[in-house]
């Protein structure tokens, strides 16, 4: 999923929409499914393999934003007798529907994942199975990998298992009823508990030294000729959800290691050049980070309804950009194998409507959690996995970079000659003349060429803006 959450609004004709979908050509994304795609996801809605165990008596729920459709995750919690919780998490069963080596199968290793824009996404799947078939929608019974996780009274995993169920959510939820409904006191237990589990997850997560960004939607609003920017800070209830996701892929992760044969997600801790940047940043934003605080501890700090922190957070994204997947096989676990972030071994696995990886860590899960084999087509597609997400990440950060010029440029576009206070981030190895500002406001990064010396790295800069046309020219600043 995006790690930098952009909505625009606005009318279809509006210059930004407009370069947004101009954009889309640009980048060669994939557009409409060929039509042998399509075919067979419809043969493929109408009669998926069905499962043995039947679990439509769980009285599972989504929380999802509101309107969507794409459901890969349900869940149902409770209290164990005994103390501690149990979790029941569900996750569309893509593979019931997709054959291998078929047309969708096919389709989707050349697409890799879903792709977001500001203003619509690039699916993986065909509507018919993401937002239909496959989709945990209420009222349908629909085949599902139902995981079963028992927590003890701190939320540390006791037991975990995993199997193919036919399920049924029973509600469609968003974060905003999850969270008036917990706050109120209103919430049914499985929905209250919600907020208990996810609480000692983030217990727990701290504990590890693990980081959680609370990164904030970015809503892009025209408002007459020019547009404005937003943020939509992530309620807590987003957070606890998050958590329960977090949950299964660390399960996930330890069950495909002790089976010896899997594919984690993996992130290597920043570079000291990495976090002295963010530093920067930090400094241009106003927003205080002392040098005895850990970066963990600042970002736990923050507060996303402050617009400050909101810029700041959507400034740690740039962390998340090393991370990748390991493959292993034959018990031959790589060391180090930790996702830095999680601060503990992790996969992918919850999302597989939406990423390719998580259909074939399913399956891995499956075969571990029965003490079999995995099918032979996902030992076949294994090794190919982590170039292939890999060549799909490029793709999804070049949309987000080009997509976060388009934005900057559209909020910039009416300002050409005016001044900024600014703060210089990063200058260029070979030409220190040009770098890398951060303005105080609007909070834009931007590149700043044009000066005779080299600029100030790590200090204030007023900075002339020289350029800003969405879809033709990205914002550019040179020194005032």
């Amino acid at each position: 999923m995006p790690r930098r959450h952009i909505r625009v609004t606005g009318a279809a004709e509006a210059p930004l929409r407009a370069a947004l979908r101009a954009l889309r050509t640009e980048l060669d994304l994939p557009g409409a499914f060929p039509a042998a795609v399509l075919a067979e996801a419809e043969t493929a809605a109408k009669a998926p393999r069905p499962p043995d165990h039947d679990a439509t008596d769980l009285p599972l729920f989504t929380v999802d934003p509101p309107g969507s459709t794409d459901l890969d995750q349900a869940m149902h919690l409770a209290r164990r007798p005994g103390g501690g919780y149990r979790v029941h998490y569900a996750i569309a069963d893509v593979a019931a529907f997709v054959t291998p080596g078929g047309a969708v199968d096919a389709e989707a290793h050349r697409r890799v994942q879903t792709l977001y824009l500001p203003d619509g996404r690039v699916p993986l799947h065909p509507a018919v199975l993401s937002e239909g078939a496959a989709s945990l929608l209420p009222g349908r019974a629909v085949p599902a990998l139902l995981w079963r996780v028992d927590l003890d009274a701190h939320g540390r995993p006791v037991t975990t298992g995993v199997r193919r169920a036919l399920v049924r959510s029973r509600a469609r939820l968003d974060y905003a009823e999850v969270q008036r409904r917990i706050d109120s006191g209103t919430a049914e237990e499985p929905v209250a508990l919600l907020r208990d589990i996810g609480r000692l997850r983030e217990r727990l997560e701290a504990e590890r030294g693990g980081i959680s960004l609370a990164v904030p939607e970015q809503e892009i609003v025209q408002r007459d000729h020019s547009y404005a920017l937003a943020y939509r800070a992530p309620r807590p209830a987003d957070a606890w959800n998050a958590q329960i996701s977090l949950l299964t892929g660390a399960c996930a992760a330890d069950l495909m290691i002790a089976a010896g044969t899997g594919v984690l997600r993996t992130l290597p801790t920043a570079p000291d050049g990495a976090v002295a940047r963010l530093r920067r940043s930090a400094h241009a934003l106003g927003v205080d980070w002392p040098h005895h605080v850990s970066y963990a501890a600042l970002v736990r700090s923050l507060d996303p309804s402050d617009t400050r922190h909101a810029a700041f957070l959507q400034d740690c994204t740039t962390l998340l950009r090393g991370a990748g997947y390991t493959v292993f096989t034959g018990g031959n676990v790589p060391s180090p194998a930790v996702h830095a972030a999680v601060a503990d071994e992790y996969t992918h696995c919850t999302a597989p409507l939406r990423r390719l990886v998580d259909r074939y860590a399913g399956e891995l899960c499956l075969a571990a959690a029965a003490g079999r084999e995995p099918p032979e087509w996902v030992l076949a597609a294994l090794p190919a996995l982590p170039e292939e997400m890999a060549r799909g990440s490029r793709r999804a950060n070049g949309v987000e970079r080009e997509c976060v010029d388009l934005v900057e440029a559209a909020l910039l576009k009416d300002r050409v000659g005016e001044v900024f206070d600014a703060y210089v981030v990063d200058v260029k190895d070979n030409d220190p003349a040009v770098g890398t500002v951060h303005l105080e406001d609007p909070a834009v990064v931007a590149r700043v060429e044009g000066g005779t010396t080299p600029l100030p790295l790590g200090e204030r800069l007023r900075v002339r803006l020289t350029r800003a046309d969405p879809g033709t020219a990205k914002a550019l600043f040179e020194p005032a």
